[in-house]
């Protein structure tokens, strides 16, 4: 993940003898050659490696965009954020924070901030530019942020979904962490004259609709204030709001079934549920049905290659971790052991490793709806509702109230 504002990538002409981001010139053999498939991010992305930006944090707010240390060049910031952000305190995610200059944006204006990038040297940077402010940092990727079952008024991202593998999957894993009504705000461009790079303001418009009831682009090209100075390629901001109505979540569990046995996994560096165990899982993505959800997760979290027929919906649940998290739709799906390969962790930074055990001796080191949902399925019910209360353990606790409720009981 490359750090969220990486300032100005014009190709020079001598009107324009600003110099380029260390490490972006047109000469560098490292500078990105363009954009990829569509929708599918640049072509070559050295950028994205955190030793850039680890390398370019002691330097990084010397662009007048990165520190915002001209007044003028502040107070612009200032006000366009202020148009962008709600007039009443909110919760704003901010990705790819950087050094934190937005962020600080934000918090002056009454905002609770989250800010959230790869790189240690720029959250430390930014801690202390924030110090003593509503306001906290995570070292993290910001196209899977460590945010747990948090949700938020705005995730704010500036110069940042050009250069992911995959801007549309980043986008709804964005829209996710919004409340409803909620909204994106994306500063984007596409820098440059001769070789541009970045996204088009009509491409990033195409990927967001199916997530916004409203989108708007504003023009920013022709606000010098902004850059420091005149650019003339295409930079601006695109606003998506989410619909208001009642959403939720649809996520995923594989039960794999070995004879007694099911096999779990241990989470780490999610920023949610950390050490605890759980079954594989993950969440249906946008045009995706549920069946098909859990076979790519099948694949991408354990290696196995599944066809539809060989996966059986045992159970569905609706639940819903401590609040304030949103509610969820869960189905767990059933696989016998030894289809489509041999499982094994393909995800050990999310994944801490695998382990067998007894569907009627599970661990208590678990999350607590998974093993409700566990032990729903082993007592024959079909349909679950899981929901914790303010205060409750996201962990199992065997001296805590159960919370699972069989809607399929008899009466």
């Amino acid at each position: 993940m490359v750090d969220g504002s990486i300032g100005d990538m014009s190709t020079h002409t001598p009107a324009d003898p600003s110099p380029q981001p260390r490490g972006l010139t047109p000469d560098d053999p490292g500078r990105p050659s363009g954009q990829g498939p569509a929708g599918q991010g640049p072509a070559a992305l050295p950028v994205a490696d955190a030793a850039y930006w680890e390398a370019a944090a002691e330097t990084f707010d010397d662009e007048p965009d990165h520190g915002l240390r001209d007044p003028a060049v502040r107070a612009a910031w200032a006000a366009r954020l202020r148009t962008w952000l709600p007039a009443g305190p909110a919760e704003v995610l901010d990705l790819g924070c950087g050094t934190g200059s937005l962020a600080l944006l934000a918090a002056e204006q009454g905002h609770r901030v989250l800010g959230v990038d790869r790189s240690p040297r720029m959250i430390e940077r930014a801690r202390a530019k924030l110090a003593g402010r509503d306001a906290a940092f995570l070292v993290g990727d910001a196209a899977e942020p460590p945010v747990g079952e948090r949700r938020f008024g705005v995730v704010l991202v500036r110069h940042l979904l050009w250069a992911l593998p995959d801007p549309a999957a980043a986008l709804r894993r964005w829209a996710g962490l919004l409340v409803p009504g909620g909204r994106l705000v994306l500063v984007e461009g596409r820098w440059g004259e001769s070789d541009p790079i970045g996204i088009p303001a009509d491409e990033l418009t195409r990927l967001v609709g199916p997530l916004a009831e409203r989108t708007a682009v504003q023009d920013l090209t022709r606000e010098a204030v902004l850059w420091g100075k005149e650019v003339r390629d295409e930079r601006y901001v695109l606003l998506a709001d989410l619909p208001r109505r009642h959403t939720e979540v649809v996520d995923v569990h594989l039960v794999v079934r070995r004879g007694a046995e099911v096999l779990l996994a241990r989470r780490a560096g999610t920023g949610y549920a950390d050490g605890l165990l759980n079954c594989p899982s993950g969440h249906a993505e946008d045009g995706e049905d549920v069946r098909e959800a859990v076979i790519r997760e099948a694949a991408e979290e354990l290696g196995l290659r599944l066809a539809p027929e060989d996966v059986r919906a045992a159970l569905v649940m609706q639940h819903r971790a401590p609040p304030p998290a949103r509610p969820r739709i869960g189905w767990f799906f059933e696989v016998v052991y030894g289809t489509g390969g041999e499982p094994w962790n393909r995800e050990p930074d999310k994944c801490a490793g695998l382990a067998w055990h007894r569907l009627d001796a599970l661990p208590d080191d678990m999350v607590a709806y998974c093993r409700a949902g566990l032990e729903g399925l082993r007592a024959g019910h079909r349909f679950l509702l899981h929901w914790h209360r303010p205060g409750d353990p996201i962990a199992y606790d065997p001296a805590s109230p159960g919370r699972a409720v069989p809607l399929d009981a008899s009466p």
